[in-house]
């Protein structure tokens, strides 16, 4: 998700850039970003022309769009759910003190 997040917002980045910020080897940005090319949720586009610019422009295909939304649902939920388990926790842990202080207090 992370990096189709970062391809979205940053489609000029090189895969140095994507492993700075990934923080991953290029090797491993070079791989992640192969097998999201193989699934058809990237393209890239070639301008190598261009001298001050990476080789390639990385665009989301509507296929990398919908997987990127589809990634964000599931975050998004799963970091609710952790939300509202820590809140609950919390809750729980204050509740002790309290009792404890009501204990100590005797």
């Amino acid at each position: 998700m992370q990096l189709l997040r970062y391809v979205a917002e940053h489609p000029d980045a090189s895969t140095r850039d994507i492993a700075r910020h990934l923080g991953i080897s290029n090797g491993s940005a070079y791989y992640l970003l192969k097998a999201l090319l193989d699934k058809g949720l990237l393209k890239a586009k070639n301008f190598a022309k261009a001298e001050s610019k990476a080789p390639y422009l990385y665009v989301l295909t509507p296929e990398g769009i919908s997987q990127k939304l589809t990634l964000t649902e599931r975050f998004l939920e799963r970091k609710r759910q952790e939300y509202r388990d820590l809140r609950a926790e919390i809750e729980a842990m204050e509740a002790d003190l309290a009792q404890g202080a009501e204990e100590g207090a005797r």
